[in-house]
């Protein structure tokens, strides 16, 4: 019941003042968001790699207003590909980028974020790495999959995101679900009308498994994205059944929730990747991941408490 407002909170720019004002604020954002620059991040990078584990990297931010911001979204993506490079680790950590931060929402945006991302990927590929596309709300995912569609043309590793809450997104998975293709399933995180997406838990869970199932009997590379527990035994069940061994499938988690879980996934030899985020446009971010799990709210209220 509280998702749905909490995502609308997020579009709020009063809301965005009285959370960010709250001194416990920051103190709960680190356990989501451990960094603001690149240097803040790169001993993260260093540790979870360490581990075992992979990472794709965000820059956070959104809803950007002017051609110059999305330049230097593009210009903070080539500095840390940059930080990468010196690292050398290769496919071990990718980047996650969303369109709306390159421009898409602006006049002429389909052509402006392909032409702001482009340098990214093509910089990604020359370490050895590759860039996934975030999905975000229904209206954008049209000009997501085109500019997918066209980096992939000299990028064929080129990721994207679905959708399992969007009704659209079965016939989605069926074109995607090819040789050579990279798809990161997630259940949605946006507020999205009856009319384009389910509504209650029960449907998105079942709409993520049959998803999945077409992903896992495909020819592409499926990306697992979830905390629960029981789709991730599920996701283990179809691998199996499909016949794919555990470099041919991954799982993805965010940064903060269920760590042990990750290394639980990574020692029993699962690729496991972590979504990292970093910045300090964080609110968005922020706020879908309080709407995604109520166990994150109800975290944040109880930090505001005790240091009330």
């Amino acid at each position: 019941m509280l998702g749905p407002v909490i995502l609308a909170a997020s579009r709020s720019d009063r809301m965005r003042r009285l959370i960010s004002a709250a001194p416990v604020t920051k103190q709960v954002v680190d356990r989501f968001i451990p960094g603001e620059t690149v240097s803040d991040i790169v001993p993260i990078i260093k540790d979870l790699t360490g581990k075992g584990l992979q990472l794709t990297m965000d820059v956070v931010g959104e809803d950007i207003t002017t051609p110059e911001q999305a330049a230097h979204a593009r210009d903070a993506y080539l500095a840390l590909i940059d930080r990468l490079k010196d690292l050398e680790l290769g496919e071990k950590v990718e980047m996650s980028v969303k369109l709306s931060m390159f421009g898409q929402a602006l006049e002429g945006g389909h052509e402006l974020a392909l032409a702001n991302v482009r340098p990214v990927v093509e910089a990604a590929a020359a370490i050895g790495t590759t860039v996934t596309l975030d999905a975000e709300d229904h209206t954008t995912l049209d000009s997501m999959f085109a500019i997918h569609e066209e980096l992939r043309k000299d990028h064929p590793q080129t990721g994207c995101v679905i959708q399992a809450y969007l009704f659209r997104t079965e016939a989605d998975a069926r074109r995607l679900a090819e040789a050579g293709s990279r798809v990161r399933l997630v259940k949605g995180a946006y507020k999205e009308p009856a009319e384009v997406a389910y509504q209650q838990k029960h449907e998105i869970d079942k709409a993520y498994v049959r998803i999945l199932r077409t992903l896992m009997e495909g020819e592409g590379y499926p990306m697992i994205g979830s905390h629960d527990p029981r789709l991730i035994s599920i996701a283990q069940e179809l691998a199996h059944k499909a016949g794919r061994k555990l470099d041919e499938y991954e799982f993805q988690m965010l940064y903060g929730i269920r760590g042990d879980e990750h290394l639980r996934l990574a020692a029993e030899g699962h690729r496991m990747r972590v979504y990292t985020a970093y910045g300090t446009d964080w609110y968005g971010y922020f706020m879908r991941r309080l709407a995604e799990k109520p166990a994150n709210l109800r975290f944040f209220l109880r930090s505001m408490v005790s240091k009330g």
